[in-house]
């Protein structure tokens, strides 16, 4: 189910992550505070699985406070833990599937189950390929196993619906083309270049004022201004460049319309106010070189592109780049949605879908869904304990049955009867069914494989070394000592 969220300031969000969800949340306690990290780690470490770690690390602090009660030492159960913790992995990398990025379709598949539980999972069939596509784009292979989300930006749209997103092999800014109604919108064969100085006049220093008494002082000024920026145009123009972005400047205006006006005249292109972090993104895009001063605008610092164009999207305008002559490896998605939470979930579940194909990338196995991967921990945790004596056994067989916790609050999510959904399916997997899963759309435990509710193998790992860590770490604490601060 989903959470609706209200802030202090009245704004609302609409969401099932659980690493958004615990954010937004007030929490006081700093037991509970290390749970909020936890679920923070997960996002960072494979963005998939955020409520399913914190769902865990509830049930190992429940098994680890009744093997309290039984007069168990808190570092011999922490040290069990961790023990079972390394077996499971162990487990789960014998259960896993080898899976080729070649493999396209599989990799939909993965998306998709990812995608699934979002809110905006009936547009799973828009935004899985979308996902897939991005991801393989931006891989260097240089570096194969890594994957720098930052090379693939999310654009924003209001006015549409998700299902209109789309991949754009090129650059999409937000900003606005600037200038006159006469001033161009289009650019074909375009010569682009990026300024980090302002056109504009030149001010004195905050602590000082310059005072002008006579009308001739005043002229003369505003002609000088006039000369000193067409002089900077004339040299933009001379360096053929007919497309300009200019970044934000905060200490005076980054262009005035006294330079828009001659930009225009020149059939320049302008685009002002790129945000200081967009500027290596951009660079990257367009393979270009950022100018700090006018002695450097010279033909060479300069991005070939075949088209830039504005173009309406929803309610609002983009400048989009196509045909990159040198073009770097990123992409950009134009996200859209009917209002703003649909909007910011559509965002939200594609970044989690991201990130579970990034988690291919880094580690290339994947394991079923449908907590077929928990109750076969916790079968195959308690025929292990058998084979060990003393207190480790009891602590290796309570971290199995904490396992369970999945498959039951799956089934109770899917308004199943979880007894006996959870029964039948420790019966499939006892019979060596090992891809037999909650079906939560029949409502059945079948061959969750053959539904393609498959998931990356760094996404259950991740979930059980890192709840395990953080319960640990809760068990070594013997008491709060408030600071002075």
């Amino acid at each position: 189910m989903d959470k609706m969220i209200q802030a202090g300031r009245g704004s609302v969000t609409i969401t099932n992550d659980g690493a958004t969800i615990l954010k937004q949340m007030k929490v006081l306690h700093p037991a509970a505070q290390m749970l909020v990290e936890l679920s923070q780690a997960q996002d960072v470490q494979a963005g998939d699985g955020t409520t399913s770690v914190v769902v865990v690390a509830g049930a190992l602090l429940e098994a680890a406070a009744k093997l309290l009660t039984r007069g168990l030492h808190p570092m011999v159960i922490s040290e069990a833990f961790q023990h079972a913790a390394e077996v499971s992995v162990n487990i789960l990398k014998n259960m896993s599937q080898a899976v080729d990025l070649k493999d396209r379709a599989s990799l939909i598949k993965i998306a998709k189950t990812s995608l699934n539980s979002k809110v905006v999972s009936q547009y799973s069939d828009v935004l899985a390929p979308i996902a897939v596509d991005a991801v393989l784009k931006v891989i260097d292979p240089a570096a194969p196993t890594v994957v720098d989300l930052k090379d693939i930006k999310l654009v924003q749209t209001l006015g549409s619906t998700v299902d209109e997103s789309e991949l754009v092999d090129g650059l999409v800014l937000t900003q606005r083309a600037q200038g006159p109604p006469d001033a161009p919108r289009r650019v074909e064969k375009a010569k682009v270049a990026l300024i980090q100085f302002c056109l504009s006049p030149p001010k004195t220093d905050m602590e000082n004022n310059v005072i002008v008494s006579d009308y001739t002082q005043m002229d003369r000024i505003l002609r000088e201004e006039r000369a000193y920026l067409l002089n900077i145009v004339k040299q933009i123009k001379k360096a053929n460049c007919n497309v300009l972005l200019i970044q934000k400047s905060i200490l005076r205006d980054a262009v005035t319309d006294m330079a828009l006006h001659y930009l225009a005249k020149m059939k320049i292109m302008v685009l002002r106010d790129i945000e200081r972090e967009e500027i290596e993104f951009v660079s990257k895009s367009l393979g270009l070189r950022p100018i700090a001063s006018l002695d450097h605008f010279v033909p060479e610092a300069l991005a070939s592109v075949d088209m830039v164009e504005q173009i309406d999207s929803g309610t609002t305008k983009l400048v989009k780049f196509s045909g990159i002559a040198k073009k770097g490896r990123t992409v950009s998605v134009v996200v859209k949605g009917s209002n703003k939470l649909v909007l910011e979930e559509a965002e939200r579940s594609l970044h989690d879908a991201l990130c579970v194909i990034r988690c291919l990338v880094r580690e290339r196995h994947l394991i079923v869904g449908g907590g077929a991967p928990e109750i076969e921990l916790s079968i195959r945790l308690a025929e292990y304990s058998r084979t060990l004596v003393g207190a480790q056994a009891v602590c290796v067989r309570m971290f199995g049955e904490a396992l369970e916790v999945i498959p039951n609050t799956l089934a109770e999510n899917a308004g199943l009867n979880s007894i006996e959904t959870v029964t039948e399916l420790r019966n499939r997997h006892a019979a060596g069914d090992i891809q037999s899963g909650i079906n939560v759309k029949r409502g059945t435990v079948s061959n969750i494989y053959e539904e393609n509710v498959v998931q990356p193998l760094l996404v259950t790992t991740s979930c059980i070394q890192l709840a395990s860590e953080t319960v640990r770490s809760i068990l070594k604490i013997d008491d709060i000592v408030n600071g002075r601060g």
